[in-house]
């Protein structure tokens, strides 16, 4: 399916709003309640963006952000795009050595970092070769940066033209840049926008982190592309999520299966009395969901779940799960929405239904490329479009396609294919267990063997022998895992998505 919308480019959408809807609230910051309007995003938006200019940025160079979530934060990557800049953000959770090396591949020349992150930057500049200017913003300041709010003297913004760039997390090497257009960051929103048929009275709880391309796309691209609106909290709290949703009157959630967990072991919000009946849905992300997760969380909220799948490098969307309950798969991220999608075999052809193969899209949410970074860009897309994703599944006759994992993260165990999504959803059925996840590990005999990370429910005991025994019945003795360690919590992007090449060997 696809979607059409006049407006090519962030600053098209920003003058789209404000003309049509000026003191309509764009974002609201969770902890002050502090709201911004369509205008005042505008208005914002010029101001940043004459600054820039007069601070020597030339149109289309890096802008940086190291920042947690807050009203600042948005209103700073909203607006470097609007002037025609390519926006950075870092991760928060960069090591040292990551910092160094993002700041130093970005070329950005400005950087705006919260308070309680200018120590860790300033040492990690002073490896950095290139003269940065650190500019400290406090993310629940409405204070802003002084200067004409006017139109004129605006480099032009092309749908073409870069307009954000993220870090992969860098897992199996140095991190990619992942270059988006102007066209891409809009055809995410919109493709979110008309798949859950939002529009203007619509609210998400953004609680992901804005340095992440779900938040980026998802909760701060759709909503001014449909016109809607998004409450920001600084971080997910399980403890103030629902009470939350209930006072800002929120239509709709985006989470991870990770705070999906966290909610189900969490306080129930109809049992304290919350008023959360305006919650249209839940859209799940990033990861993906256990059915029995799924399940239960429906039945505890009475609050149906999309489950979705998107990657950095397709601006977020670009599988979704229909609306409309009856239609929805379970242990599906859904059809392809937006783009186009299909499943290849190591020698790139296309494979029939139900056949396991490499998943791979095409469609104008694409990146353009890896900054600086030919040989990875010419691997990951072809000549006509098509991005590899890196991960493995099939698509069903009705075209939903069921991910078994990532190419990479594969266990051969004797010479078999073992997904390790299939070993984490037998482990996370049994009650003591909140989180889990799988890999190999080197075996003498088979090549790989099979183990598993657990994380407990609070209060909950388990043994591993007892894991293993619960696994046997759906497992088998072949699959069930040969090592199980428990730990505090699993190694996570910042998305929540569990970094199944970091667990302890």
């Amino acid at each position: 399916m696809s979607v059409t919308a006049e407006p090519k480019t962030v600053r098209a959408y920003v003058d789209l709003q404000a003309a049509q809807r000026p003191d309509a609230v764009y974002l609201i910051a969770a902890e002050s309640g502090m709201r911004m309007t369509f205008a005042e995003l505008q208005r914002a938006s010029r101001r940043l963006a004459h600054y820039l200019s007069g601070m020597g940025i030339r149109p289309g160079e890096k802008v940086a952000l190291l920042m947690h979530n807050g009203y600042q934060a948005c209103r700073l990557f909203i607006g470097a795009m609007y002037g025609g800049y390519c926006v950075t953000p870092i991760n928060l959770l960069a090591q040292s050595a990551q910092l160094e090396y993002v700041l130093e591949h970005c070329d950005a020349r400005i950087v705006f970092a919260a308070p309680d992150q200018l120590e860790r930057l300033k040492a990690a500049l002073a490896n950095v070769a290139r003269q940065i200017l650190v500019v400290e913003c406090n993310v629940d300041s409405q204070e802003f940066i002084a200067g004409p709010e006017t139109a004129e003297n605006l480099p032009a913004v092309g749908e073409e033209d870069d307009a954000l760039m993220m870090y992969t997390s860098g897992t199996t090497g140095k991190p990619k840049g992942v270059v988006l257009t102007h066209r891409a960051v809009i055809s995410g929103g919109q493709f979110v926008s008309a798949a859950h048929q939002l529009g203007p009275g619509d609210r998400v709880m953004a609680s992901l982190p804005l340095y992440h391309i779900n938040a980026q796309i998802v909760t701060a691209t759709a909503p001014l592309v449909h016109g809607g609106s998004l409450v920001i909290p600084h971080r997910f709290s399980a403890s103030h999520f629902w009470e939350l949703v209930a006072q800002y009157r929120c239509t709709w959630i985006n989470v991870v299966p990770t705070i999906i967990s966290y909610l189900l072991n969490g306080t129930d919000p109809l049992e304290s009395g919350l008023d959360i009946g305006g919650v249209r849905f839940c859209r799940s992300a990033s990861a993906p969901l256990a059915p029995s997760q799924l399940r239960a969380f429906e039945e505890k909220f009475k609050i149906g779940v999309i489950e979705t799948m998107g990657l950095t490098e397709t601006a977020a969307p670009c599988f979704t799960n229909p609306l409309d309950p009856a239609r929805r798969k379970i242990g599906s991220p859904g059809q392809a929405f937006g783009n186009q999608a299909r499943i290849v075999d190591p020698l790139g052809n296309t494979l029939p239904p139900h056949a396991t193969g490499e998943i791979m899209v095409r469609g104008l949410n694409v990146m353009k490329g890896y900054y600086k970074d030919a040989e990875e860009t010419a691997r990951a897309c072809t000549a006509d479009g098509w991005l590899h994703t890196g991960d493995l599944g099939h698509l069903d006759e009705d075209g939903f396609v069921f991910v078994t994992g990532r190419i990479k993260e594969l266990i051969i165990k004797g010479g078999e294919n073992i997904a390790p999504r299939e070993i984490d959803e037998a482990l996370l059925k049994h009650p003591a267990v909140l989180e889990a996840a799988a890999a190999g590990m080197p075996d003498q005999h088979y090549g790989q063997e099979i183990m598993a990370c657990v994380v407990l429910k609070p209060g909950h005991l388990c043994s591993e022998a007892e894991l293993q025994e619960f696994c046997l019945p759906a497992l088998g003795k072949y699959k069930t895992p040969k090592i199980i360690r428990f730990l505090g919590e699993l190694p996570k992007g910042p998305s929540g998505k569990v970094q199944r090449l970091k667990l302890p060997g």
